[in-house]
C-alpha cells in the first residue's frame, strides 16, 4: 500500500510521488522509517539523507540540510529550505564548501554556523561520492 510523498521548499516542490517507505534522520531521535499507516508525526530533521522507496521499486535519495518531516494520514511531507536530489549534487561545490567550513572552524572552533555548514558539506560530499545511509558528520 502506498502513500503520497512530497518535498517542499519555500520556492518550489522538489519532489512529489507515491512511496511505500520514507527513511529520515530526526534530531535527537535517530533514523526513522515511515510506512503506510504510520501514526501522525512531526519531527525536526538534521543534515542527512532522506530516502524514498517508490511504488516502482526505485529509491530516490535526497540531501536535506535541515527542516521538518510531517506524517498525516496517507501523506509524508518533508519541508526544508535546502534539499537536493543526491544525483544533482555538485561535488566540486560541496568540496569547496567543506574547505570553507573547515577554515571557519579553524578560526573559531565554537562557531555553530560553521559546524552546521561542515555537516551539510560533509553530507553532500559523501552522497556525491557514492556513500549513503551513514550519519553526516558522525552524529
Amino acid at each position: 500500500m502506498a502513500f503520497q510523498v512530497e518535498f517542499v521548499s519555500p520556492e518550489s516542490s522538489l519532489y512529489s510521488g507515491e512511496g511505500t517507505q520514507v527513511v529520515a534522520r530526526t534530531r535527537g531521535g535517530g533514523e526513522i522509517a515511515f510506512l503506510t499507516g504510520h501514526e501522525p508525526f512531526v519531527g525536526s530533521l538534521q543534515a542527512s539523507e532522506v530516502r524514498v522507496s517508490e511504488t516502482s521499486g526505485q529509491v530516490q535519495s535526497f540531501a536535506v540540510r535541515s527542516g521538518f518531516v510531517s506524517v498525516t494520514g496517507d501523506k509524508v511531507t518533508v519541508l526544508s529550505d535546502e534539499a537536493t536530489p543526491t544525483g544533482n549534487i555538485d561535488l566540486a561545490t560541496a568540496r569547496a564548501d567543506l574547505e570553507a567550513a573547515q577554515a571557519a572552524l579553524s578560526a573559531n572552533a565554537d562557531d555553530a554556523y560553521a559546524r552546521e555548514d561542515l555537516r551539510w558539506a560533509e553530507l553532500r560530499v559523501r552522497l556525491a561520492s557514492g556513500g549513503g545511509a551513514a550519519v553526516a558528520g558522525g552524529h
